[in-house]
């Protein structure tokens, strides 16, 4: 049975995840470098904030994402997320100061709510059942992945004789596009999603491409 579709497709998604991770790690490192520029050695709660806004966005837009996932769709917020990750990555690589960088991490926080919500229930609606639970870890994986990457990078950059905050957070745009270019043009809208919406035609083609097969009708309650 070929189900590399769903393999890669379910890869695809969890770049979102790998961004998040990529994000959370990298603040722990650039955080003493945004501290010495802006003086924030006597304002720890500007500093605070500073790392705890990206996690106040995620928080506030997971509350939402179900029933806006289920109104419009899957993909669609996936495709938000990237975009956000997009704008939050180029505009923490400008911020010229804290307000703009706070702003940029509400942002970038929205992205990781969407991501981490809709990643893991967009991957068990497309992979088959057979290794739904094996592509369910994806998520976890690619998070921990971009912690690692993350973390060398700024190992990295701390060797320099003049470490860029803004780099090590802003770098976060160029993979971003990535995953925007893969939201937009591969992935499919989540089967299960457009049977719930009673398209079931556009299901069954989303199922062939997926299974790699032509009979699906097995499948289309799976």
């Amino acid at each position: 049975m070929k189900m590399n579709g769903a393999v890669l497709v379910a890869v695809a998604a969890a770049i979102g995840n790998l961004l998040q991770g990529w994000d959370n790690a990298t603040i722990a490192g650039a955080v003493l470098y945004i501290k010495r520029e802006f003086h924030l050695e006597s304002e720890p709660t500007i500093e605070g904030l500073i790392v705890a806004t990206s996690l106040v966005g995620a928080t506030l837009i997971t509350t939402c994402s179900g029933p806006i996932s289920d109104w419009l769709g899957r993909r669609p917020l996936l495709i938000i997320s990237s975009v956000l990750y997009f704008v939050s990555g180029l505009v923490m690589l400008w911020s010229p100061n804290v307000y703009v960088l706070l702003l940029a991490r509400l942002l970038d926080g929205f992205g990781i709510g969407l991501a981490v919500t809709l990643v893991p229930v967009y991957i068990s609606e497309t992979a088959p059942p057979e290794i739904r639970g094996l592509l369910n870890t994806l998520p976890q994986f690619t998070g921990s992945g971009g912690m690692f990457l993350s973390y060398c990078m700024v190992f990295g950059m701390s060797l320099m004789e003049a470490p860029s905050w803004r780099v090590m957070l802003g770098v976060l745009f160029i993979p971003s596009i990535i995953y925007f270019l893969l939201t937009v043009f591969f992935l499919p809208e989540s089967p299960r999603w457009l049977v719930s919406k009673g398209q079931m035609l556009e299901a069954k083609k989303v199922l062939q491409k997926l299974r790699g097969r032509e009979d699906v009708s097995g499948h289309i309650i799976n």
